[in-house]
């Protein structure tokens, strides 16, 4: 890549010194063709005589060797003035090049010849000597600077390559020890900020979620194991008591009751853990369209009213305007998020107490939490009661089987909103916010 611009660059350098080249020959040109034919609109009108004495009397004068003025005869034989060979090809009234064969060396001029009435021939001429010393020493110039950057690019080039290709190596290393397992891994990033960092970066947080996604498959396994272990063993005890105690109809029933109750509770676990994966496969977002959360909040609130009263825990809704909070999202699904946290609430409240549902929305998005007066989410359980099956010291004896904010988690990342637990004086608050 480096030898590939160093050719791009060395073809525009060399567009680039012709054009100037060939700008700055016809600027000479120009210079000269003007001078020329303002010398020979002096002189072609004087008489021969005063010709000669003015051509005779710049001979005297050796500066103006550089630009001779000749008289020539029809013949092509000098007159007089500096002594120059008739151009072998003359053109007459126009300015042209012409070579001096008379001198030992020969000399390039430019000049301007005119025919006279009586037949003889005036030149006026300019040296080309200094225009072709300024040309060659500005292709020197140019060469050298041409030749030096040439080097010093290639130097540059070669040094970000190799960092280029360090850092490759090192992204290729992170890259096969992740391959091999190690998902704890990240793609090193360096301090530049460039194309390669920003690469690197939303690959790293690729990572991240492949790592919390592996955990989390990892977790549901294992939780699964756990969690399903304990019903399953209470349905064969329940299936062992009827097939060894039922003595009547009314004792079978029972029995069998009790199995139909366990084998429910692992349907709904099971439900709950293809909800969760339902919501996570983002495929509702194409259902998304624009939403009241307010109006959302507060239905789930008048739903939940009958259980919170008998619960004996005073549910509550409010909000600090009236205006409508307007969100992109899927109605069921906040719906649904709204309420497993009333129901959180609810369940883990004790009598007397009070449950509130917040809403608030201004020019930047929304928020609604859900606080309440119970036992309380510790700091160090805030991320850990996200995990599915996950349930904290304070509510394992209470029903259900810990998929309710794991299930609102999911819900929160396919609307890109931010799922934060905080743990007021009392109770717990749990917020969805708009990003």
């Amino acid at each position: 890549m480096a030898l590939a611009f160093l050719l791009v660059f060395g073809a525009a350098a060399s567009a680039l010194f012709l054009f100037v080249d060939w700008q700055m020959q016809g600027f000479l040109d120009q210079r000269s063709d003007e001078w020329l034919t303002r010398e020979m609109q002096s002189i072609q009108g004087l008489p021969q005589d005063a010709v000669i004495s003015r051509l005779a009397a710049r001979s005297k004068d050796q500066t103006n060797n550089e630009r001779p003025f000749s008289l020539f005869d029809q013949n092509g034989k000098l007159i007089a003035g500096i002594p120059l060979a008739f151009p072998e090809k003359p053109v007459f009234d126009a300015p042209f090049d012409f070579a001096d064969h008379s001198a030992l060396k020969k000399d390039h001029y430019r000049g301007m010849l005119h025919r006279r009435a009586d037949g003889d021939s005036i030149l006026v001429a300019q040296s080309l000597h200094e225009q072709r010393e300024f040309r060659e020493r500005l292709e020197n110039a140019t060469l050298f600077a041409s030749l030096t950057t040439a080097i010093l690019g290639l130097a540059g080039a070669v040094a970000v390559g190799l960092g280029a290709v360090r850092r490759l190596d090192a992204m290729s290393n992170a890259a096969a020890q992740i391959m091999k397992g190690d998902l704890k891994q990240r793609l090193p990033t360096g301090r530049a900020g460039g194309d390669i960092d920003r690469l690197a970066k939303v690959v790293n947080e690729m990572l991240d979620e492949i790592e919390r996604l592996m955990q989390e498959v990892k977790g549901v396994c294992d939780n699964i194991a756990h969690d399903m272990r304990t019903p399953l063993t209470r349905l064969l005890a329940s299936l062992e008591r009827a097939r060894r105690r039922a003595t009547s109809i009314e004792e079978y029933h029972g029995y069998v009751d009790e199995a139909l109750d366990e084998i429910r509770g692992i349907l709904k676990t099971f439900s709950a853990l293809l909800r969760i994966s339902e919501v996570e496969d983002g495929l509702r977002r194409s259902g998304f369209v624009e939403i009241d959360l307010k109006a959302i909040a507060r239905d789930a609130v008048e739903f939940f009213e009958p259980a919170a009263e008998e619960c004996g825990v005073a549910l509550a809704y409010a909000s600090s305007s009236n205006d409508p909070a307007i969100i992109s999202g899927d109605p069921s699904l906040i719906f649904e998020a709204i309420a497993n946290l009333i129901d959180n609430a609810i369940k883990f409240t004790p009598r007397n107490g009070s449950a509130i549902v917040r809403v608030e929305s201004n020019g930047h998005g929304a928020t609604v939490a859900v606080e309440d007066t119970g036992v309380g989410i510790r700091k160090e359980d805030a991320d850990a009661v996200l995990r599915r099956f996950y349930r904290a010291e304070k509510s394992r004896h209470a029903p259900g089987n810990g998929l309710g904010l794991s299930l609102v988690s999911a819900i929160a990342r396919l609307h890109g909103m931010r799922l934060e637990i905080t743990a007021p004086h009392i109770g717990t608050c749990v917020r969805l916010a708009t990003v």
